[in-house]
This record gives structure tokens, C-alpha cells and sequence, in this order.
């Protein structure tokens, strides 16, 4: 929200009023609290008839600070609030005091303050200035019509850019925008977003967290181009600065204090396929295409049933078609003996032909007026009302219906909406319509997969959920939303997605082919490429079915090689998830987070690094031309072998079966020896593909379990000179191939380079490079 008229001026009817110096400040030993007037204060006369603001600050973990605001404290607390861990607590830093200035230093972060000084609070570390709020960064404004809204303003150096604030899908960096954190069913095309989050990541090493779950506004050097600007309706605002400095270690400490991702069950990651949204099907349909993909040789790990396998006008009753699924326990068991995992859609409202909308209104489980009648309208479902997941018997009536079909046999739900939350309502547990309208998502999708996780068991949960807030990355799995079948919505989505995974969400889907329309067989079979490259991959679509021969017999060949591909590369994805639910990495990450010292990668969007060591740049044109950025190094086109020196730009045309898909230069990148499923021993008969390490180099790759319990197998790799060696603990046999590499000794000739054959029970590999 823009509050001047330029530099000068404020904008009619608005008023504002900034922290000016530090008339008091109470210091504690790990916190302190500062007391300061919006005016000069030149005499005791000023002290009257002015605000007051009061600023505490403290820190709740270690490189974390933060700052609360607040102008008048009357107010009684409303919910909802984020889910924080230790966010009020102190004890993780310590105060300094040298004459007028007074530091909170928590690690290496340090927060200044000069009590004698105009008012300025300076954040920095190692010696570097990170950001400051200076003299109209601290305050708040009143507009004509009355509105009271909390300002926080810190400064943007030269060259400094911002990232973040969710899954966007407007420009990947924030710079020159206006943003509005607040929840909307608004596609992959606009300035909305489904999963709204008050966190930006700045490539300085820090990154700013506004701890308020309703609406934030956000002017990203937009209004004051060398500031970045929060604001909240409300009398007092909290934001924590947290410090990397790489920004891995600024997600790590984000994660540690909003939560990490839960680890989804290994058999998530196999390809899913779909009903489509308002396609005809029926269980015939579903026999259809799981034969189809079964006679095409794609292996299919879910398969989905959308919005109609409720009667219409009953979303969500939970129910059955009887028309067209007239056995679902015995259709579940017969896709069960087939091996496939089955999800359902589900959405948070009731529709008034729904039998259960009576059954809520009676008990009051609906979301209400004020006048409390239950709230609805005709959008979506005739009659709507929303479940009142405020309210924990509301939570657990919603649970059982969802029980009743995991004890049929559905294994999952795509947890879609949860955006369109009213605010003028009336909320069981007297939350704020304001807050709760974002925050609602998370009551929704923690009620679902908090079921799943008491009835499937731990690490057995996962939801493909649309809408989002901060705390919303525990619950995996999310998904892009509506996107066009075009190359501008395919590029839009990866944008999305990385914005999603710099907001601290490690998992991330989209609708293969795109949603609304019907997608060319190029664009089709690009799109595979890039969703069987993605952390979960389905197939899905509105008005038309997405089966790949609907695109001809090469989209079949495209799905079936990569779908394949991604079950080998699972020891590989399932180490990239345990970083994901451990430090909070997400599985797909902008380039900016794994070369944060290369300003080439500062601003790319239409490539990421899969894990650590892959290179994924995803062909967005009809005829394969691809345009990306090679980091410096010697990579390894996965595919064909192909080397490529950085630092610079390539520009390649790629048939369907290929794209850039590079390994990092010395990286050991383990491939399963199973290609038909994700989840099996990714130990036994591995291959470890080992990319020209450097002289005097180790590296120690893990295998993990299926679990993530533990390691089911470790190799360490290193080269002295022209000799490369291999040990392990491994019990079962294993493979090494030196990529690039010529023959020698008892090595295999393989189209790549040297293949090394280890028999069950060998420790050590040793190997001469020619």
C-alpha cells in the first residue's frame, strides 16, 4: 500500500508518523525495549499530546532478531497466529552498551541503535551493514477514512535484490513491486497467488519475516525505490530480520522458527495420473487408462480422481457417484492389486445440497454471519458454506468423513481452494475475519494431513494442496494451481515454484500439460520433461484428458523414458527431500540459492538446480530452442554425455527425448537400479556417477533409506593425482562410473565412460584415470 504522493507529499487524507529518536530505553540482558517519540522532542511540553511508540527487540534464535512495534497495546489479542517455535523467548542474544549506542548482538547479527542520534535502527554483521530503518522506517499512518496501519520501512542498497513472498508468478525478482500478501483464486497469470507468504529473502545474506498472518502490503522499491516496505492494518507490527549469510543458511533459520516439511512417503514421487477436471469417466475410464500406461510401459505410482467423483452440486459430500463408481471399495482394491496409491480431490466447503450441510448447520460447524446464519453463496457450489475449522469439533467431524474413504482405500487428498474465505463473518473461536482469511489454508490442510499422519503413520502422509501461508511448507505437497496449456504458463509456473521454494517449501508440483485448454504434443511433451524433473509430477487437466498417447506415440516414448529416468535418480531425489525436511533446502532451487556468488544467477527463472548437483533448464519452445546459463566448471549433460564449460550462456535446439539436464562438475550422483517404481533398495546395485572430481577432492555421498531413517549405504569418493578411489559400507553389489573417462583394468566400456562392476561385500574401488 502506497501511503506518498512522491517524495514530497503524502497522499490525500493520509497522515503519518515515524519514530524520531529515543526519548527512553530499558535494557535487559538478552532484550531490550525502546521508547520513541514521533516528534523532536526540544522541551517537556512536547512530551504531551503525542504518540508514543514503543519498540521491543530481542531474539528467539541464534542469527535471528527480532522487532515489535506497537502504538497503542490496548487491543485484546485476536487470533490466529503463525505457529512459531521459541518466537517470544529470549535467551539467544546478548546486550552491548558503549556510551549513547546501544547493540543487541545474536551471533553474528547485531542490531544498533544510537539513543542519542536521530532515530535509526541498524542491522549488521560480519562487519557489514545488511539494512537499516531509518528516519521514516519505523510508524504508522492514518488514512481518511480512519484506517490505522503499522509501517516497517528498511533500506535496499545498490544492487540489491529481493525474492520471495510466496509462489508469485509475477517477475521472479520483487524489485518495482507492489505486492499484497493476501490469499486469491487467481491462476498462474496474475498479480495474485494461492500461497501467500510474509517472508522476502534479500541477496545481501538476510532475509526479513512479517509476523502477521493476515494481510500484508508490500512495496518493494516501489514506492521508496531504495526501500522495502510492510505495512499491516493493526496497532502493532513484529518482523524478524534472520541472517544467513548464504541464503541457504537465511531458509535454514527461517525453517527452524516457522517449521520444516514433513518428509512425503517415497511412492509420492512415481507419476501420477489424473481424471481431468470436467471430463466424462467413470471406473471403465479409469481400467482404460491404467492399461493404457500399464501396455505403454509407464510406470503409474497415483492415480487421482478429481471434483466428479462426487455427484454434482454436493461438493463436498464425500460420496461416491453411484452412477459411475457403483463399487468404490472394490474398484480401490482392484488399483490397490495393481500397485497404484490412489487420491481424491477434496475441497473445505459444503455445498447446501450436500447432506451434510444440514448436519453442520445444526451442530454449528459452518462458518457464520453475524447475524449467525451460516454464510454462503453461489460461487463454485450453489449454496456453499465453509467448514469452521476454528472450531476442534468441526475439525474432527470434517476428519471422519475423510476417514470413512481411507478406510475404503483412498491413500491421499488434493486439498484444493481454501482462498476464498470471507471476512465478514463470525469465526466459533472469535479469531479476526482479517487474519483468519489468509490463515485458514493451514487449519484446512493441517486437519487433513494430521489425519493422514494418525491413520497411514508418520512419513506416510501427503496432501497436493493449492493455497498456502507461512507454516503451510509442514504439510507437503503443494501444486501451481490453474495454469494454461500454453509456453508462457509452463515458464510461469517454474517462476512460481521457485518463488515457493525461496519462501522456505521444500516440495512442489504443477499440472503436467498445463490446466485450462488443451496442450500442443511439443508443448506436451516438454512439459513431461520438465514435471518427471520436478519434486512430484502429475498429470492433469480440465477439459481434456492428459493420457500421453492423446499426443501422439514420441509423447509416449518422452513419458516413458522419463518417469523412468526420475525412479533411477531416487536415491539422488530422496537425498535432496532429507535436506528439504532437515535444513529446509527445498528439492527445487533457483540458481540464485545454490550460486549466490555468481550475479549471473541472480535474476534466472526458467532453470534450477534440481538437488545439489543437477541442472534443469526446461525447453519452453516449440521447435527445442533453449537458452540457459552454465555456472563456472565443466558440467555433464546427463543425457548425452555432452561436456559444457562455464561460466556462460548456451543457446541449443533439443529433440524430445533430451534437454539440458548438466551434472555440477565433480559431483557423484547416484542412479537406482530400478526404473518401474520410486520406492525400492536405492542401495543395492547402485551406480555412482562420478563427474571428473578435482585432484585432492572427497566427496561423501549418502544412500538413503526408504524411511529417511538413516543411511542404507555411504560412499566416500576422492582422487590423488590420476587415481580415483571408492569405499563404502555397502553390503549389496554396486557400480561406479567414471564419466568421461577412458576404459582401463576391469572397467566396462559404457557410452559415457568407464563402468566399474563391484560384486556384494566389496569396500573398495581403485581406479586409474588414463
Amino acid at each position: 500500500m502506497k501511503f506518498t504522493d512522491g517524495y514530497w507529499l503524502m497522499r490525500p487524507g493520509v497522515r503519518a508518523y515515524h519514530a524520531s529518536s529515543v526519548a527512553d530505553a530499558v535494557v535487559a540482558e538478552d532484550r531490550f525495549t525502546l521508547y520513541a517519540p514521533v516528534d523532536r522532542v526540544r522541551h517537556r511540553g512536547d512530551t504531551l499530546n503525542a504518540p508514543l511508540l514503543t519498540v521491543e527487540c530481542w531474539s528467539p534464535a541464534e542469527g535471528v532478531i527480532g522487532v515489535r512495534t506497537t502504538h497503542h497495546a490496548g487491543r485484546a489479542p485476536r487470533g490466529p497466529e503463525f505457529a512459531l517455535a521459541t518466537a517470544r523467548d529470549g535467551g539467544h542474544a546478548k546486550t552491548v552498551r558503549e556510551g549513547s549506542a546501544l547493540e543487541l548482538r545474536s551471533g553474528e547479527l547485531s542490531l544498533r541503535v544510537d539513543t542519542e542520534a536521530p532515530w535509526r535502527l541498524d542491522f549488521g554483521a560480519g562487519g557489514l551493514l545488511l539494512t537499516s530503518l531509518g528516519d521514516r522506517g519505523t510508524g504508522y499512518t492514518e488514512d481518511a477514512e480512519g484506517r490505522h496501519f503499522m509501517v516497517g520501512r528498511h533500506s535496499l542498497a545498490v544492487g540489491e535484490q529481493v525474492y520471495g513472498l510466496g509462489e508469485r508468478f509475477t517477475p521472479f525478482v520483487r524489485n518495482g513491486q507492489s505486492v499484497d500478501v493476501w490469499q486469491a483464486d487467481g491462476g498462474t497469470s496474475s498479480e495474485q497467488a494461492y500461497k501467500n507468504v510474509p517472508f522476502h529473502l534479500s541477496s545481501r545474506g538476510y532475509g526479513v519475516f512479517v509476523n502477521h498472518p493476515g494481510h500484508v502490503s508490500y512495496e518493494v522499491g516501489s514506492e521508496a525505490v531504495g526501500q522495502v516496505q510492510f505495512s499491516v492494518e493493526d496497532q502493532s507490527l513484529e518482523f524478524f530480520v534472520v541472517y544467513g549469510p548464504t541464503p541457504k543458511e537465511v531458509l535454514a533459520r527461517y525453517t527452524a522458527l516457522t517449521g520444516r516439511p514433513a518428509l512425503p512417503p517415497d511412492w509420492s514421487f512415481g507419476l501420477w495420473l489424473s481424471t481431468s477436471f470436467t471430463t466424462d469417466y467413470d471406473e471403465a475410464t479409469v481400467g482404460r487408462f491404467v492399461d493404457g500406461m500399464t501396455d505403454a510401459g509407464i510406470p503409474l505410482g497415483v492415480f487421482h480422481f478429481d471434483c466428479f467423483w462426487m455427484r454434482g452440486y454436493q461438493w463436498c459430500d464425500f460420496v461416491w457417484n453411484p452412477d459411475v463408481f457403483p463399487d468404490p471399495a472394490g474398484m480401490l482394491a482392484r488399483l490397490r492389486e495393481r500397485g497404484l496409491r490412489v487420491c481424491v480431490w477434496i475441497n473445505p466447503y459444503i455445498a447446501q445440497k450436500s447432506h451434510l450441510f444440514a448436519e453442520g448447520m445444526e451442530r454449528g460447524y459452518l462458518l457464520r454471519t453475524a447475524e449467525g446464519d451460516v454464510w454462503q453463496w453461489d460461487r463454485w457450489q450453489a449454496g456453499m458454506a465453509l467448514v469452521d475449522f476454528t472450531d476442534r469439533d468441526a475439525r474432527d467431524w470434517y476428519a471422519r468423513q475423510l476417514k470413512a474413504l481411507l478406510d475404503q482405500g483412498v491413500d491421499c487428498f488434493k486439498t484444493d481452494f481454501g482462498e476464498r474465505v470471507p471476512t465478514d463473518v463470525v469465526w466459533h473461536d472469535g479469531s479476526d475475519p482479517e487474519r483468519m482469511h489468509n490463515y485458514y489454508t493451514q487449519l484446512y490442510n493441517e486437519t487433513v494431513f494430521d489425519l493422514l499422519r494418525r491413520e497411514r503413520g508418520e512419513g506416510e502422509a501427503v496432501v497436493f494442496a493449492r493455497s498456502a501461508t507461512t507454516g503451510g511448507q509442514r504439510l507437503p505437497v503443494h501444486w501451481g494451481g490453474d495454469c494454461e496449456s500454453t509456453f508462457e504458463a509452463m515458464a510461469e509456473s517454474l517462476r512460481g515454484g521457485l518463488s515457493l521454494g525461496l519462501s522456505g517449501f521444500g516440495f512442489w508440483s504443477h499440472d503436467i500439460g498445463g490446466f485450462e485448454g488443451t496442450p500442443s504434443p511439443a508443448l506436451f511433451k516438454r512439459w513431461v520433461q520438465f514435471g518427471l524433473l520436478s519434486s512430484h509430477s502429475r498429470l492433469h487437466g480440465s477439459k481434456s484428458y492428459r493420457v500421453p498417447w492423446d499426443f501422439g506415440e514420441e509423447a509416449v516414448e518422452v513419458t516413458r523414458a522419463f518417469t523412468r529416468l526420475k525412479h533411477r535418480l531416487m536415491p539422488y531425489l530422496y537425498g535432496a527431500a532429507l535436506q528439504a525436511r532437515d535444513d529446509g533446502t527445498p528439492t527445487m532451487r533457483a540458481m540464485v540459492l545454490e550460486f549466490p556468488d555468481d550475479p549471473a544467477c541472480h535474476a534466472l527463472d526458467r532453470q534450477y538446480m534440481l538437488g545439489d548437483d543437477l541442472l534443469v533448464a526446461p525447453v519452453f519452445d516449440e521447435d527445442g530452442v533453449v537458452e540457459y546459463y552454465v555456472p563456472e566448471g565443466v558440467w555433464t549433460n546427463v543425457l548425452t554425455g555432452e561436456r559444457v564449460e562455464g561460466p556462460r550462456w548456451r543457446r541449443e535446439t533439443h529433440g524430445f527425448g533430451t534437454l539440458p539436464l548438466l551434472a555440477r562438475p565433480g559431483s557423484v550422483v547416484p542412479f537406482g537400479a530400478v526404473d518401474d517404481r520410486p520406492g525400492y533398495d536405492w542401495a543395492d546395485g547402485v551406480t555412482l556417477r562420478v563427474h571428473e572430481p578435482a585432484d585432492g577432492s572427497e566427496r561423501v555421498t549418502a544412500i538413503p533409506s526408504r524411511d529417511g531413517s538413516e543411511a542404507a549405504a555411504v560412499f566416500t569418493v576422492r582422487r590423488a593425482g590420476h587415481e580415483v578411489t571408492v569405499e563404502t559400507d555397502a553390503a549389496g553389489p554396486w557400480r561406479v562410473l567414471l564419466v568421461g573417462a577412458a576404459p582401463a583394468g576391469d572397467a566396462a566400456a559404457d557410452p559415457l565412460g568407464a563402468l566399474y562392476t563391484l560384486p556384494a561385500g566389496t569396500r573398495r574401488l581403485t581406479a586409474r584415470l588414463a
